[in-house]
């Protein structure tokens, strides 16, 4: 063990993700870059969702704890661990309410833990509210973990203290935010953020927020030189302090496969063609009607650009009936399976990246230096499309029915021409050009030593740790 990693030998944190893809993954990096400083890392997790963590940290010394997931809960499906296999997104919240049953079980397993080895810290998920209870219990600070950016907290927050909403007319009306003048939102960016305020979610949501706000602080999934008037803005007011030490995908080994799955092969071919490339994907969660799905295939195949885009088997149903793929042979793919999406993105002959603007997938296209063109679905990927396309510039946005970034019913004719203009036109050149310019700053804040996120989380450890000591003594 070297001197750096060796300062943080006896130090042990616990992490616990929620159970959902894109909130475990970025975890899972971060334990790589606590346990590249030398500090013992163990893992909470379900017994469902334990597989996956285990093969992806197999070459670490992560220990893991899993917790048997509730079975009792009337909406939520026997077996249904994750949220990327619920049957509805409108169980979300559901799902967030039944994890507090696990509470007890953690708790036990805290117990015997820190008897065996001391905890220095947790670093656990906004949606379970209620591990901020059982840190307190075992006197362990505890830091939230909630998969957003700073910019999405930052005006979501101004928004809301400052009741912006109120004073809009309509849905669609721009509303100037202003804290930051230069932001325009509408009601509609924020209509999948905020659960019904009569409904039985609310509940949860203010338990969320009062246990975020009560904690040690963030870590973000992010880098300062990204959104220094963000982190800046809310690090000097008196909360839970915010500590950026992204992107952490940049934190995972780089493998190449033993076997090139069928689409990396494609892209190959396409690349010694001298093509470029669109990728098409909306995540694991939002559901997007056989309607919308039947424009979007209209509008790839008359926008002639080479694409390869990723559905979900029961979503591809509803459009490969109709000969889609027989239609598009040649110059696009349909892949109907989960995939390695930064093999994707580092492909030398992708150029675009049609997104949902979940903020896993636009940090991992701006790390690869891939423009993105914007189309939020749910949550807050509405902000995350307007941060991408006018803040930092490095996208452009999907027209619809609908003003405001969140867009409505979109028409293949609209995506044909905006996709064009990504792939060929001007616009297209200038994000192009920016977003590999973001894509080195990326780079530079997670070098070892000297990168800003790098810096940052040595801090947070070192004050952390000495804070726990501190009160020890």
């Amino acid at each position: 063990m070297d001197t750096y990693s060796s300062q943080f030998s006896a130090r042990h944190v616990v992490l616990f993700p929620f159970m959902s893809k894109g909130h475990i993954i970025p975890i899972l990096n971060l334990a790589r870059l606590l346990l590249r400083r030398g500090m013992a890392v163990t893992m909470f997790t379900t017994t469902g969702n334990r597989p996956f963590i285990a093969e992806s940290l197999a070459d670490t010394s992560v220990f893991i704890i899993d917790i048997p997931f509730p079975q009792n809960d009337p909406e939520i499906p026997p077996g249904v661990e994750s949220t990327d296999l619920l049957p509805s997104m409108s169980l979300f919240f559901s799902f967030c309410k039944a994890t507090k049953q696990m509470q007890p079980m953690v708790e036990e397993k805290l117990q015997g833990l820190v008897q065996v080895q001391p905890v220095s810290f947790m670093v656990s998920d906004g949606f379970l509210w209620w591990t901020l209870e059982s840190a307190t219990k075992f006197g362990l600070p505890r830091l939230v973990f909630t998969g957003m950016n700073q910019f999405v907290s930052c005006v979501s927050r101004a928004v809301f203290e400052d009741r912006l909403l109120d004073r809009a007319e309509s849905d669609d009306e721009l509303i100037t935010v202003t804290r930051f003048p230069w932001i325009k939102v509408t009601r509609n960016d924020f209509n999948t953020v905020m659960p019904n305020p009569n409904g039985p979610t609310m509940e949860v949501f203010i338990d969320q927020v009062k246990s975020m706000s009560n904690s040690s602080g963030y870590i973000v999934n992010s880098f300062y030189e990204l959104e220094k008037v963000y982190i800046d803005n809310w690090n000097s007011e008196k909360r839970p302090k915010v500590w950026c030490v992204g992107p952490l995908c940049l934190a995972e080994p780089e493998l190449e496969p033993q076997k090139k799955p069928f689409w990396i092969q494609w892209l190959d071919q396409k690349l010694a063609q001298g093509c470029s490339v669109l990728y098409v994907a909306f995540g694991s969660q939002a559901e997007v009607p056989s309607e919308q799905l039947q424009q979007i295939a209209m509008g790839l195949q008359e926008s002639k650009a080479n694409f390869l885009w990723v559905l979900r088997k029961k979503e591809s149903e509803s459009i490969l009936d109709e000969g889609f793929e027989e239609k598009v042979k040649g110059r696009g793919i349909v892949v109907k399976q989960w995939v390695d999406q930064r093999q994707i993105l580092k492909h030398q002959c992708i150029e675009g990246f049609l997104s949902h603007c979940g903020w896993n997938s636009a940090l991992e296209s701006i790390c690869y230096g891939v423009p993105i063109l914007a189309w939020p679905m749910i949550a807050e990927q509405a902000l995350n499309a307007r941060m991408v396309v006018e803040e930092i510039k490095v996208g452009l946005r999907v027209e619809s029915t609908c003003n405001g970034m969140k867009p409505g019913f979109v028409k293949w004719d609209g995506l044909m021409k905006v996709v064009k203009e990504l792939m060929e036109g001007e616009m297209g050149k200038q994000v192009r050009k920016r977003v590999k310019q973001v894509a080195e700053l990326a780079k530079m804040a997670m070098a070892d030593s000297d990168g800003s996120s790098w810096q940052t989380l040595d801090l947070l450890i070192n004050e952390l740790c000495n804070k726990k000591q501190d009160v020890r003594l």
